[in-house]
């Protein structure tokens, strides 16, 4: 991704969905006007999801992703619609290709079924309408014949007619400044950071601030106190990396909100409150118990990794208790839940707000408690409740 490009995370995901052979591929290839994915007679062309940013009109920054059949068959074909029902936990809009000489068939009523229960919007695309009967469309069907190139530019436009863009701007910290406040962030730079980067939530966090017309000072943990002392008035808060809870807790003054990157990322992504009651369980972890650490990035993992053995070792510190630790990273989450007492997930930043939503979601219907990075380690660090002093009324639940 370059310095220019909007995130994946940020991106309207788009899923196309059909049957093997309804011309899915070719529908994509034409709406993207690229060669993005293979086009064959033969059934099952496309083995796994094809997924590709770019900038659809009149849209804006998409991401399109290409699905295996929905009827594929055998041991891999199994497999692969397991992957096509994953993408469905990150798909805004999805596009129901179908051949438009066969029609409707108990594949795509299975899926529609699917799109309203997800309470995905979607739109019917009969393709093949160059030689197919012409047929009367509802409001979210619409017929186009790929191989002509017809209607594909209304196809376009009804796609961006349909996809839900957000009604008010969010805010990662934005609406909590007044122009000209003073920001500290705070942001270690350990053998685990990316080389010769920042990490995305602090890149979209300073960008917050500047929309703000706020200023921002980047420092290092053991450059913080300096850092205060020089600056000339009180910063109006200190943002830390979740990681330096321990360490720059001591050294920002009590009369100076504090928080993290990562509780930030969460009221962001929309589980803030739900994260706060999880973390709670954290105490009534007992011996045995099965915790899930979740990642949405799929980073090489170092041996000062945060996941793998900075939250654990904390854990055994905190509960005194011999836990036994899970991981999960990437597109990759366990459907079923149920052997977990606790799921620890990241601040999601590499994840769409729908996706996060589902993964949150998965873990209330099976009465799992769900808690991010971010709250987990202010609460075993002892400074849950002044973590959440920038959002009053979380923090006054905190007993």
């Amino acid at each position: 991704m370059s310095l220019n490009d909007t995130p994946s995370s940020e991106r309207v995901h788009i899923g196309f969905f059909g049957r093997r052979n309804a011309g899915k591929s070719s529908v994509v290839n034409a709406v993207t006007g690229q060669e993005l994915s293979v086009v064959s007679d033969v059934k099952g062309t496309t083995t796994d999801p094809v997924t590709k940013a770019m900038e659809l009109l009149p849209l804006g920054p998409v991401v399109i992703i290409d699905t295996p059949g929905f009827d594929d068959e055998g041991t891999l074909g199994e497999l692969r619609v397991r992957k096509t029902k994953q993408i469905l936990n990150r798909t805004d809009l999805a596009v129901l290709i179908v051949d438009g000489t066969v029609g409707l068939t108990d594949t795509e009523r299975q899926l529609i079924d699917i799109f309203e229960e997800k309470d995905i919007p979607f739109l019917t695309v009969y393709n093949k309408s160059d030689i197919s009967e012409k047929r009367v469309c509802h409001d979210n069907e619409i017929e186009v014949s790929a191989l002509k190139c017809e209607n594909i530019y209304e196809l376009k436009e009804r796609i961006a007619a349909l996809a839900k863009l957000p009604s008010e701007e969010k805010h990662i910290v934005g609406d909590l400044l007044s122009p000209e406040d003073m920001v500290v962030l705070v942001t270690p730079i350990d053998a685990a950071a990316p080389k010769g980067r920042m990490i995305l939530p602090q890149v979209q966090t300073l960008r917050d601030v500047l929309d703000a017309d706020a200023m921002a000072v980047f420092t290092k943990e053991f450059q913080l106190a300096e850092t205060l002392e020089k600056l000339s008035t009180p910063p109006k808060m200190v943002i830390t990396d979740s990681q330096a809870f321990a360490v720059v807790s001591k050294i920002v003054p009590e009369d100076i909100p504090l928080t993290s990157f990562s509780i930030l990322m969460a009221r962001y992504k929309g589980f803030l409150e739900t994260s706060v009651k999880g973390a709670a369980a954290i105490k009534e972890l007992k011996d045995g118990d099965t915790v899930l650490i979740s990642e949405g990035c799929t980073h090489h993992r170092q041996c000062g990794d945060i996941g793998s053995v900075k939250l654990p070792a904390l854990l055994k510190k905190a509960t005194e208790k011999t836990l036994n630790i899970e991981l999960s990273s990437g597109r990759e989450f366990p459907e079923d839940l149920s052997k977990y007492s606790l799921v620890i997930h990241c601040g999601g930043c590499m994840l769409g707000e729908r996706e996060m939503t589902y993964r949150r979601k998965s873990a209330e219907d099976q009465n799992v408690p769900f808690t991010n990075y971010g709250i987990a380690l202010a609460l075993m660090n002892g400074i849950l409740k002044r973590s959440l002093g920038v959002f009053p009324d979380l923090a006054g639940e905190i007993e």
